[in-house]
């Protein structure tokens, strides 16, 4: 396939160079220079496009850029991008870096915040796993305990091709539903950033409490900032399962 990702900070990266291994062709963009941009595409193995371009005669665009930025992309990029184009969004959003969003704060679903912004529809995946996650967790398909990933849209066939790219970079898939169950992914919720497998994820889903997660999500950053040094990515996610007394225990 010919992916287009705009944004090559720790989840895009990671897209990117998974997607690459995998076989398909990658063009990335984000907010640095060319010469930047070059030699961030020579580490991953893909190659560089400006913003016009990298959306440009391609079958998935994803986006991996904070929600704060959704708003400040060009008007007109998706313009001449066809209808059949699947776009992701794996944004989270986060009060502290990305601002006040009143729609959001008054409970509108994020990726139909996102979704409203660009006018075109979007599928959310890539958003419930931690960067380190991503990166270094994922195993061959059908591997005992494969760590499990959620997605949501309206489009069902478009799920489908996100879900194949989600199983090559080595995570299982769960269906959370429409967009406007997205929420169910969002932070403060029991699936999100908490290394769940697929049977473990359904539930986690199903368990989600959509009016405490805003409080939960400003709780884990104040807990976790309040430290006297960060913890590691396995005390991260015993932390965040911790939050739920339904998760799993981590060892």
């Amino acid at each position: 396939m010919k992916i287009g990702i705009i944004g090559t900070g720790a989840i895009g990266g990671t897209i990117a160079k998974k997607m690459a291994a995998a076989g398909h062709q990658v063009k990335i963009n984000n907010t640095s220079d060319m010469d930047k941009l070059n030699a961030r595409a020579q580490e991953l193995g893909v190659t560089a496009a400006d913003q016009k371009e990298v959306v440009k005669d391609v079958d998935v665009i994803i986006l991996a850029i904070p929600t704060i930025a959704i708003p400040k992309l060009p008007q007109d990029l998706f313009a001449d991008v066809p209808e059949e184009v699947i776009v992701v969004d794996t944004s989270n959003y986060y009060p502290f870096r990305d601002a006040d969003i009143e729609e959001i704060k008054n409970g509108k679903v994020e990726s139909i915040w996102v979704s409203e912004q660009l006018g075109r529809p979007v599928i959310k995946a890539f958003n419930n796993l931690l960067a380190e996650t991503l990166a270094s967790c994922g195993k061959a398909t059908g591997t005992q305990d494969r760590i499990a990933m959620a997605i949501a849209g309206d489009d069902v066939e478009a799920k489908k091709v996100i879900a194949t790219l989600v199983d090559e970079a080595g995570y299982d898939i769960v269906d959370a539903g429409p967009l406007s169950e997205s929420w169910r992914h969002q932070p403060g919720t029991p699936a999100y950033c908490t290394e769940l497998n697929a049977t473990a994820l359904k539930q986690a889903l199903a368990d989600g409490v959509k009016e405490d997660a805003p409080i939960l999500r400003d709780k884990a950053i104040a807990e976790l900032s309040a430290m006297s040094s960060y913890p590691s990515h396995p005390e991260v996610v015993k932390f965040n399962r911790a939050l739920f007394e339904k998760n799993p225990k981590t060892k």
